[in-house]
């Protein structure tokens, strides 16, 4: 889509047929204390050819090393049929179905995507997808303050172990709606919550327990242990999950006796390239009784009075549709072609393929475990179940570990303490099913190179 400015002279012309003197004078209504300030450390505007040379260098920077990152987002295998379907014209231009009897082709393909979603959850019900897991995180918090009658307070708990931004974006997204958020603790000797903690909560009114599984650190809870106490404690439950893990473990539709109330994650690693930060988005399902309270669209089949097939948007309870006040939100979707490229990749795949996908993630982790147990200053932390993440504590200063294995090509893992100070010197590692036998010997001989050259 051409981005075309307006000229000063356009501007100039528009401003004097409505009768305004500049452009600051459309906004004379807003106070000045709720202004935007400047922009700290935002650059001058680039030329085109200096911004094309830029974005070319940074890309280079993400090619050919080992990735073995992961912390929220994946590298699989994407089949090539998935972009080549998803990017034909029919998909990629198409966003958001706003005249839904037109848009047949876009409805089946979210309804398709939403009956996957509620395969792989066991849930009942799913949206139409959301920004992110993050966000996504925070639209389960604000509908779970809705949909929890038994609860007087605003008060959200979560576990420890969630991922450290997730929390930070759920505090900035809810914070100013008066909502409250506690967390249990961790329990740092098996990298997952500390369930004595849970008897400091006990009785206290809280609309939900918010549970990852995996966890941050790539541990499996017991998430069984701490839906059960939730729902004994008058709580809702939010499952934070990785959909491929789902393939082999639990969903959170079938946690404890009743199973969870709401999932929510990221869906990036169905499908969805890494890219230096995007483009991903984020999923959301719930049980039945509590749909009326999920935000974005939920599309559903019908026939028409002729008895043929028809989809249509079923719930729509956004501000376009009706009275904002009355939305359950106004967060856009990310359905138009996120979506779609992963509805082709979970149809391609099937869950056969989804689970030997997942298989083959656990199965890799494994082989590097065992690679690294016997290496000379390095301690696998991660004792408990894990699925293709894990923790290393290194005897020498993480960062020069972290460059030294950089500058052999292997990004080796995200850096634990950069957001928990009791995991100094720990090193989050993730291998999915891409790594192959050589690529694991490269990240074991790197790290040993860097070790020798550290200083303990």
């Amino acid at each position: 889509m051409p981005f075309i400015p307006h000229t000063e002279k356009d501007i100039q012309k528009m401003l004097s047929t409505i009768g305004a003197q500049s452009v600051d004078d459309l906004f004379d209504e807003i106070p000045s204390h709720l202004r935007a300030k400047s922009l700290e450390g935002v650059p001058e505007g680039l030329s085109e050819m200096e911004m094309i040379r830029l974005m070319s260098e940074r890309a280079d920077q993400d090619g050919g090393a080992l990735c073995f990152i992961g912390a929220g987002a994946y590298e699989h295998h994407i089949p090539a049929a998935v972009w080549d379907v998803a990017t034909r014209g029919e998909f990629l231009t198409a966003y958001t179905p706003y005249q839904a009897e037109a848009s047949q082709g876009t409805l089946q393909l979210i309804y398709e995507f939403q009956s996957m979603m509620c395969e792989l959850t066991g849930m009942d019900v799913s949206n139409a997808s959301l920004y992110d897991g993050a966000s996504g995180l925070a639209e389960a918090v604000l509908m779970s303050i809705r949909a929890n009658r038994k609860s007087k307070s605003k008060k959200v708990l979560f576990a420890g172990s969630v991922h450290p931004l997730y929390k930070k974006v759920v505090n900035d997204i809810v914070r100013n709606q008066g909502i409250e958020i506690d967390f249990l603790a961790i329990d740092y000797q098996n990298l997952t919550t500390d369930h004595s903690s849970l008897n400091d909560f006990s009785d206290n009114d809280y609309a939900a327990l918010v549970i990852p599984q995996p966890n941050f650190m790539g541990s499996l809870e017991d998430v069984n242990t701490l839906t059960d106490w939730a729902h004994e404690n008058n709580m809702l439950v939010i499952g934070v999950v990785n959909p491929m893990s789902l393939a082999l473990i639990a969903p959170p539709g079938e946690w404890g006796e009743n199973g969870a109330d709401i999932a929510v994650g990221e869906g990036q690693p169905l499908g969805i390239p890494l890219a230096s930060g995007g483009p991903y988005f984020g999923f959301i399902c719930c049980k039945q009784k509590i749909v009326r309270q999920m935000p974005g669209r939920i599309i559903g089949r019908t026939v028409d009075l002729d008895g043929k097939e028809g989809f249509t948007l079923t719930l729509q309870a956004r501000e376009q549709h009706i009275r904002r006040s009355k939305a359950t939100s106004n967060i856009c979707t990310n359905q138009g072609l996120a979506v779609t490229a992963a509805t082709i990749f979970m149809t391609m795949l099937g869950f056969e393929g989804l689970s030997r996908v997942a298989s083959a993630c656990h199965h890799n982790a494994g082989l590097l475990v065992d690679k690294l147990q016997a290496v000379e200053g390095v301690k696998v932390r991660t004792s408990t179940s894990y699925f293709h993440e894990f923790v290393l504590e290194m005897d020498v200063d993480i960062h020069f570990v972290l460059e030294a294995m950089a500058e052999d090509g292997v990004l080796a893992g995200f850096d634990l303490s950069t957001h928990d100070a009791n995991l100094k010197n720990c090193l989050l590692v993730c291998v999915t099913e891409v790594k192959t036998e050589s690529d694991l010997e490269i990240f074991k001989q790197s790290l040993v190179r860097a070790l020798d050259k550290g200083e303990r």
